[in-house]
Parts: structure tokens; C-alpha cells; sequence
């Protein structure tokens, strides 16, 4: 990627993203708007686990004996830096699923509390705390019903928190909501629960890269992250973040040697660096996906043009509905992924014609008896890419779909 300029682009030309764009495998003839849900990896980044993977393949027990521990370590670090925390608030896991299960064998319910999520929040978390009230006696889990239409930070807080009792202990709370794409006003939300006395955990996969993160600015007790969104690092990479007052609470669900013998684990860290003989290439391969969205495009050339991007896809769906969207026009809603109301129908059978007729992958989510489109954008997508969605939905559309 050497001779890739590196200057400021303008966050309009398709053109002028072309080199970067090409790092991106996307498959021929397909237009990918979906990396909100799966997030492909450049070719860079893919060399770099490719390398990894190599250097475990040709001498297993040099590589886990004495090269895995070392680089574990150093990746945590770049990626503690990234999130201005220290690396022992820090763990790799696999994914932000991952991640959540920790937090829920690690945050002890007693009988008759509660644990309160948003009716925005991802169906794989809600079944995770389920789980955790079906076996706490008299614990219950709580929906929060946030605004049909997203005004202020302080209405969202307002939304939430009257939902909270006398009994609520926890709250699990997207920073960037899934199926609706709306960043959360995450601080002010750990801020009020401070004051009640109302444990966080932060539901986060869509956050960094796409905005800044910080977890001890947010004063949250947990943030449950995937890296293989927005970072682009490859699959299977997430982390966990817990408060420093947790530690010693921490629970891993799966036990192992935690270190490498003849090392014995004397922190909770360190329960997650040896969770048994596995291909680790993802986690190692994070500090390169970092450098390449810090260092090389940029972080704000990066969010300037994926937001740019959005907004576009934002105007342009407006334009043909004519419904009016959920959040305001503003940085502080939405990043690089947005969504926006469609006309009533079948949500799966659109999508599933977007596909099959044009090759555009893009979720249409049905989500609190509405439909809508979530687009979300990365450095391989193009403001034609948004146009052909827009010419396929009119006429999807138009044949009431």
C-alpha cells in the first residue's frame, strides 16, 4: 500500500477513495452495504493474520511456548491505547457475544433485582440476561421503550431510566444501536446510573472506529466490543473492558491454564490469554488493523468519509419515501451507518429480493411494527453504489414489496 496517497481526500470523490477502496475483496458484481453486520477485511490486514497463521502452522511449539504470550500482550497494549484505558482493564475475546457472556457470569444478580435493556437493544444480547434472570430467583428483565422519534440526549435518558426501579442493579445499553443504527447518548446514560446506583454494561460492537470510545471517560462497569466492524480487523476479534473494581469479580466461562505453564494466572486477565490450543491470528492482527484506520487513512478522514456517505444514502432515501426519519441530521445520531423508514411490507422478503434480483446486500429490519433500511458504509463503498440501492428500491417499491 505504499504508493497510496495518504493526503486529506475530499470526502465526495469517489474517485479519489478508489485506491483504498480496492484494498476491500468485495465480490464482483455485488454491492455490499452490510458491514454493520460482518465486516470484510482488507487484503492488508488479511496478509498480516495470513503471516500469523504461518508462523503457528510451521512450528506450533515455538509459536505458543514462546511467541504467543509476548504478542498477546503487545496487541492488548496498542489496543488499550486505542481505547485510552489501561491494558489491564482489557481482554480479547472473540466477539462482542463473547465478551457479554463474561460480563453476565461475572455480574452476580441477587433474587428480586432486575437488569434492564432498551427495546433497541440485539436480540442475542436480551437472550443472554434472560437467561441470567430464569435462573436468579424473582429477578426479572425489564424493556425500556425508547422515543418513536429521537429528539434529545436528555429525552433518551428520561426514556430509560423511568423504566428503572427500586430493584434495577444493571443496565446493558447499546452505544450504536443495531437494528436502528442511533448512536445513544452513552455518557449521560453512565452518569445517571452512577447516581442510582445501577451497575452498566455498554453493548458496543458498532462503536469503535465508527465514533471515539473511551470506557473509563464513560465511568461504565463493563464494554462489550467487536473489532471486526468498523476496525476491520478480522473475525473473531473482540474485547471486554471491565472497571477496575470488577476485577476480582470476573468469572471466565470457559476455564483453562490461563498462561502458559509453568506460569500459573494471579489476575483476572489473565484467566483469557490461554483459553485453550486455538488459531489466535485474529486478536494478533488487530494492531494492524488499527494502524491502518489510525495511521494510514486517518481516523477523521475515515469518519468524514463514511459519514459523508451516509448522510448521502440518508438524503437520497428521504427523497424517495418521503417519511420522515428517526433521528436528526446530525453527527451526534449517526456515524457511518444509518437507517431510515421504509413504506410498510414484508421487511425479509425486500431484502431477500435485493439480493436475488441486484446483488446489493443491505439489511431491511422490521423492528417495533416499522420497516426501514439500515445502510451502512466503509471505504469500499461509493455514493453509485447508494444510487443503484435507490433506483432498485423505487422499483421494488413501486411493485409494493
Amino acid at each position: 500500500m505504499n504508493d497510496i496517497d495518504i493526503r486529506p481526500l475530499p470526502v465526495d470523490d469517489d474517485a479519489a477513495w478508489q485506491p483504498w477502496r480496492d484494498q476491500w475483496p468485495i465480490r464482483s458484481g455485488t454491492i455490499y452495504l452490510n458491514h454493520g453486520s460482518f465486516g470484510p477485511t482488507p487484503r492488508p490486514i488479511r496478509e498480516c493474520q495470513l503471516n500469523w497463521q504461518q508462523r503457528l502452522a510451521s512450528q506450533p511449539m515455538d509459536f505458543f511456548v514462546r511467541e504467543y504470550e509476548p504478542a498477546w500482550l503487545d496487541a492488548r497494549r496498542r489496543l488499550a491505547d486505542f481505547l485510552d484505558t489501561a491494558p489491564d482493564s482489557l481482554v480479547f475475546v472473540e466477539n462482542a457475544t463473547a465478551a457479554m457472556n463474561v460480563a453476565a457470569s461475572t455480574f452476580e444478580l441477587q433474587p428480586d433485582q432486575d437488569v434492564l435493556l432498551t427495546d433497541h437493544e440485539y436480540g442475542a444480547v436480551f437472550r443472554i440476561w434472560q437467561r441470567v434472570c430464569e435462573q436468579t430467583p424473582g429477578a426479572t428483565l425489564t424493556t425500556a421503550r425508547l422515543p418513536l422519534s429521537f429528539e434529545s440526549a436528555h429525552q433518551v435518558v428520561d426514556y430509560i431510566f423511568r423504566a428503572a426501579t427500586q430493584r434495577t442493579r444493571l443496565l446493558v445499553v447499546s452505544h450504536i444501536t443495531s437494528p436502528t443504527a442511533v448512536i445513544l447518548p452513552i455518557k449521560l446514560i453512565c452518569e445517571e446510573a452512577e447516581r442510582r446506583g445501577i451497575a452498566v454494561c455498554v453493548d458496543g460492537p458498532h462503536a469503535p472506529g465508527q465514533i471515539p470510545v473511551s470506557p473509563d471517560s464513560l465511568s461504565c462497569d463493563f464494554y462489550a466490543a467487536s473489532l471486526h466492524k468498523w476496525v476491520s480487523a478480522p473475525f473473531g476479534s473482540g474485547f471486554l473492558y471491565v472497571a477496575p473494581e470488577w476485577h476480582e469479580r470476573v468469572r471466565t466461562p470457559s476455564l483453562s491454564w490461563g498462561r502458559i505453564a509453568p506460569a500459573t494466572p494471579t489476575t483476572w486477565w489473565e484467566e483469557f490469554v490461554w483459553t485453550g490450543t486455538r488459531d489466535s491470528s485474529a486478536y494478533l492482527a488487530t494492531p494492524a488493523a488499527l494502524d491502518l484506520l489510525e495511521h494510514q487513512v486517518g481516523l477523521s478522514a475515515f469518519r468524514a468519509r463514511t459519514h459523508f456517505l451516509a448522510r448521502y444514502a440518508r438524503q437520497q432515501i428521504i427523497e424517495l419515501t418521503g417519511l420522515e426519519p428517526f433521528i436528526p441530521d446530525s453527527e451526534q445520531w449517526y456515524g457511518s451507518m444509518i437507517s431510515l423508514p421504509l413504506p410498510p411490507g414484508d421487511a425479509r422478503s425486500l431484502q431477500e429480493q435485493l439480493w436475488e434480483q441486484y446483488r446489493i446486500e443491505v439489511p431491511v429490519v422490521e423492528h417495533n411494527g416499522r420497516r426501514s433500511v439500515r445502510v451502512s458504509c466503509h471505504l469500499y463503498n461509493r455514493c453509485e453504489d447508494i444510487d443503484f440501492l435507490i433506483q432498485c428500491l423505487k422499483s421494488l417499491l413501486q411493485h409494493a414489496c
